[in-house]
């Protein structure tokens, strides 16, 4: 199936977009020490750098540390106990669906360090010798920008390549699969999507090129955010509800991924004002969908999830394809399958435009 020639060019022109918004950060960055007349880099020693953050950051680090490794996992775990307990997977989590989500959820754990390792302590000293610690003597300020706008929009490109690149989708296909939203879709995941994350490469150089610091503040608070985004708690519910809330409810909305923009992605449905399956690709950033126009914000909820396509495909062919094939007929995972087999029916607005109706917004907060 060949790429659209209309939406071709609007990638080819977002992207020149996407490298002005990556050079902003380090323009801001010199010429701030224009404005200082200072050159930090030239008496550069290449040592650690020692980082000037606020006082917050320094007291948090070991368990900021802590967060990145298992935190991170008792985290996902307590929030999913909670979501059971609530009720808000509303017995969709089958026998099937189980395998996947927890192979999708601990495999990679076991899978992925190795290969990073391998990229961080093998291939960066050969790719850029002599270049560890280039950029010790980069702020943590600024570091924490670049790092933030590098990892994040460098995700919103591959997730969205993913989607609107026919040969891409079915390594993102898993992700989309369940008819539900919870923890346990943040990691459900084809190991092969996940090995090939662009934006964890580029992340470890910018680390091995010293701003190792910005780049776990900025990991653990995007882990906070894309987690809290795809949980079936709609935190968000009480900024759309409460009038004096509504500012910060339209700065959020705006700025980060809430469960409203991001549940609306998983949503099997499009065109009908509330599902955005071909957009609202934002991770941590639900800015670049504004940027870029292709987003929606309805501040209403789906109500079903998933892809109308989805054959309840064998969880290594899930997490495995296409190293492993689904014996499913039909299935895109299969031998013979369809390259993209969940068409959808007509849009009833411009993918292109930011759409918010103002009418769904008054009907969500009645």
């Amino acid at each position: 199936m060949a790429l659209d020639k209309v939406l071709a060019k609007k990638i080819g022109k977002d992207i020149s977009v996407s490298l002005f918004i990556y050079a902003l950060p380090v323009v801001a960055l010199f010429a701030y020490f224009a404005i200082k007349g200072q050159t930090p880099w030239v008496n550069n020693t290449h040592q650690p750098a020692n980082v000037d953050v606020p006082a917050v950051f320094k007291f948090l680090e070991p368990a900021l540390k802590n967060i990145r490794s298992w935190g991170f996992l008792v985290i996902a775990l307590v929030l999913g106990a909670i979501e059971f307990a609530l009720g808000l997977y509303d017995n969709k989590w089958t026998k099937s669906e189980r395998k996947v989500d927890i192979v999708c959820f601990l495999a990679p754990k076991f899978l992925l360090p190795p290969v990073t390792a391998f990229f961080s302590l093998k291939l960066l000293p050969l790719i850029l010798p002599g270049l560890a610690n280039e950029f010790s003597w980069v702020p943590f300020w600024a570091g924490f920008f670049i790092i933030a706008v590098a990892d994040d929009l460098t995700q919103y490109w591959y997730h969205r390549l993913h989607h609107q690149v026919p040969f891409l989708w079915r390594f993102h296909r898993t992700h989309h699969s369940a008819p539900y939203m919870g923890m346990a879709m943040a990691s459900r995941q084809n190991f092969i999507y996940t090995v090939f994350f662009s934006q964890i490469y580029l992340t470890a150089a910018l680390i091995y090129l010293g701003l190792g610091f910005p780049a776990l503040v900025v990991t653990v608070i995007k882990s906070f955010i894309t987690l809290s985004a795809h949980s079936s708690i709609a935190w968000d519910k009480p900024l759309y509800k409460y009038k004096a809330l509504h500012p910060i409810a339209w700065v959020l909305e705006r700025l980060i991924s809430t469960p409203a923009t991001h549940q609306s992605h998983h949503a099997d449905t499009v065109g009908d004002g509330v599902g955005n399956y071909k957009g609202n690709f934002g991770n941590m950033f639900f800015l670049w969908d504004v940027i870029f126009k292709t987003g929606i914000i309805t501040r209403r909820y789906p109500t079903t999830f998933g892809i109308k396509f989805y054959k309840q495909e064998e969880w290594y062919a899930q997490f495995l394809w296409p190293i492993f094939k689904s014996k499913v007929a039909g299935s895109e995972l299969s031998a013979n399958g369809p390259e993209v087999g969940d068409e959808v029916g007509p849009v009833l607005f411009d993918e292109s435009d930011l759409y918010v109706s103002k009418q769904l917004k008054r009907e969500a907060v009645a």
